[in-house]
Parts: structure tokens; C-alpha cells; sequence
């Protein structure tokens, strides 16, 4: 996915291996003049193989090695993926030339450079796990002044299940932009706080709502908050606000307990609750619902299309997969 660090990846490895690092951006092969593009692929591996050992690293492989027209060799993409085609199979192993290439759409790869001989090792590089979310944290804070006696970045790195390496080092800056404003001289946890809800649900809106609907509000965020404690659900909750984030009127935030892979079936019913749980909320109080479910039974849905469709978990269709 975009923000893993595979540009990284690859600075890291011409660190280390101390070769000869030429890096380009597929994107600058693709012109609409004709040949411009195959001639600036050779000029590039005739400039590697001269100073070899080197390594060529292609970022964003997926704009000159997207699938081919199939209507001849017209097109000025087609043509320069050919040459790059015609690069790779032309090393010899006394070269010493290693290319690289990074894509977060391999699917739409042409099938000639997957193949034996080309890019045929591949690594995907999914978003970090809690250690690794840490240890990122603890990059992006260095030389950043900490508040020690409240900053824990192990909470934070629980905090932010699911999040890439950039959207990480995001948050280590806002919230050193937020400490600044205050005129702290060290970032608190609650900088970071407020950081993770600026990333993950939005910039603060400034919307005027009448008294009767900031009460609904309230009760629909206290619905699942209320719920969510009930049913002693896997994700903790942390806080739960009726102040405009996003597309968001209000929204309650949990923290997981660790990261999760599997989970059973009543676990994901208790999600489905908790989702539920702020129009019931509205219904029991003021006996009628409004629109502000909304988000609240796309997530219901989805986890119960998936339940029956995809999972086998449905009590009359069970242990089974169905097309829609």
C-alpha cells in the first residue's frame, strides 16, 4: 500500500550493499514523442552497466509497465516498456547490475515483467505490526523534545492499528505542530492524542447545530459508548466526542487490546451491536431515528455481508461461501 516505505526500502539497500544507486521514476520514460522514452531507458542501463556494480531502482514500476494495448507497437508506452523488456533480458551475470521496482498496483503489471529472469522476487511490504509501528515512532521523535512523564509511544503505536510508516511519521509532526501552538517546549500524549484524530477521522469542523441536535448527538455517541463497555468487546474504548471531525458529526474511538487477524463470530456480532447501538439510542430516548446512522449501518453491513458471503458464519447457509 502507498506510505510502506518501499522508496525506503530501497535507499536502505544501496546504503548498505555500496553500490552505485541510480534511481528514476517510471514516469519520466512515458512521453508523447515517440522513441524519447526507450532512448532515456538505454541511456540509463548503458550508465549503470559503466559503473557497475550498481543498482537501477524504477519507483511507481506500474506507469511504464502497465499491461500492453495489444494494438502493435504504436503506442510510446508500449514502446518504451519493449525497450525496458529488451534491457532486462540483455544482462549477462559478469555485469553486476541489479534493478529494482516498486508498485502498489501489481495487478496491472504486464506479464512480461513478471516472468522468470525479470522482476520474478517479489516482497510485499504491508503496513508495520505493533513492534515495528514503535520502533518507527521512535525514528520520527528523535530530536523531537518529549514530554516523558505522559508521552508512551507504546499507546500511541496501539493507537494506531492498520496506519502506514508515513501516516505515522504524520502524526509525530502534527502533534510537535500542535505543542508548538500552545507554546509547549515538549510534546504531551495529549498532542498526540489530538494528532491521531487530525490523521484518522479528519480536520475539526465548525459546524452550528441547534441544542436538540447536539442532544441527539450526544445520545447517539453515548449509545455506543454505553454498549461498547456492556459488552466487554475486544476494542477498548478510549474517547468518545460530539465535536465535528470530517464527514463525522461525532464519533467514539476505541483502542485495541493487540492486532488482530482472526476473530470469531461473536466477536464480530458484538461489533455489529456497538455499531448499531447509537440509533437505538436515539430511538429509545426521543423514539425516532435520524440520518446519522449513517456510517453506522455501512459498517454493520458490511461485517454482516461478509459474515454470510464471504466467512461461512450465517446460522441457516453455514460453512459455505456464496457469490452475490
Amino acid at each position: 500500500p502507498p506510505g510502506t516505505g518501499k522508496t525506503l526500502l530501497a535507499k536502505a539497500v544501496a546504503f548498505e550493499s555500496g553500490a552505485n544507486f541510480y534511481s528514476a521514476s517510471a514516469s519520466s520514460f512515458v512521453e508523447m514523442f515517440a522513441g524519447l522514452g526507450a532512448s532515456r531507458i538505454r541511456k540509463l542501463f548503458a550508465e549503470a552497466r559503466k559503473n557497475a556494480p550498481a543498482i537501477i531502482f524504477i519507483d511507481e514500476l506500474d506507469a511504464v509497465g502497465a499491461q500492453r494495448s495489444g494494438h502493435g507497437f504504436n503506442r510510446e508506452q508500449d514502446q518504451t516498456l519493449n525497450q525496458l523488456l529488451v534491457e532486462l533480458d540483455g544482462f549477462e551475470g559478469s555485469e553486476q547490475v541489479v534493478v529494482m521496482g516498486a508498485s502498489n498496483r501489481i495487478q496491472d503489471l504486464d506479464q512480461a515483467l513478471l516472468r522468470p529472469g525479470r522482476f520474478d522476487r517479489q516482497m510485499l511490504v504491508s503496513p508495520p505490526d505493533l513492534a515495528g509501528r514503535e520502533a518507527i515512532l521512535r525514528v520520527h521523535t528523535r530530536g523531537k523534545p518529549l514530554n516523558l512523564d505522559t508521552v508512551d509511544l507504546g499507546v500511541v503505536a496501539r493507537q494506531t492499528s492498520g496506519l502506514t510508516g508515513a501516516e505515522l511519521a504524520n502524526i509525530c509532526n502534527e502533534a510537535a505542530i500542535k505543542a508548538g501552538r500552545r507554546g509547549a517546549s515538549a510534546i504531551a500524549q495529549a498532542d498526540f492524542d489530538w494528532a491521531l484524530e487530525r490523521v484518522v477521522a479528519g480536520l475539526q469542523q465548525r459546524k452550528v447545530m441547534t441544542e436538540k441536535e447536539r442532544r441527539i448527538l450526544a445520545y447517539h455517541e453515548g449509545g455506543h459508548a454505553l454498549m461498547a463497555h456492556l459488552m466487554g468487546s475486544v476494542m477498548e474504548l478510549q474517547k468518545v466526542t460530539i465535536v465535528s471531525r470530517g464527514n463525522a458529526l461525532g464519533y467514539a474511538f476505541y483502542l485495541p487490546e493487540e492486532d488482530r487477524y482472526l476473530h470469531t463470530k461473536e466477536e464480530l456480532v458484538d461489533r455489529m451491536i456497538v455499531a448499531l447501538a447509537g440509533r437505538a439510542a436515539e430511538e429509545v430516548v426521543f423514539g425516532r431515528v435520524t440520518n446519522g446512522a449513517a456510517s453506522d449501518l455501512e459498517k454493520a453491513t458490511d461485517i454482516a455481508r461478509s459474515m454470510v458471503f464471504e466467512w461461512g458464519m450465517a446460522d441457516v447457509v453455514s460453512s459455505r461461501t456464496l457469490r452475490a
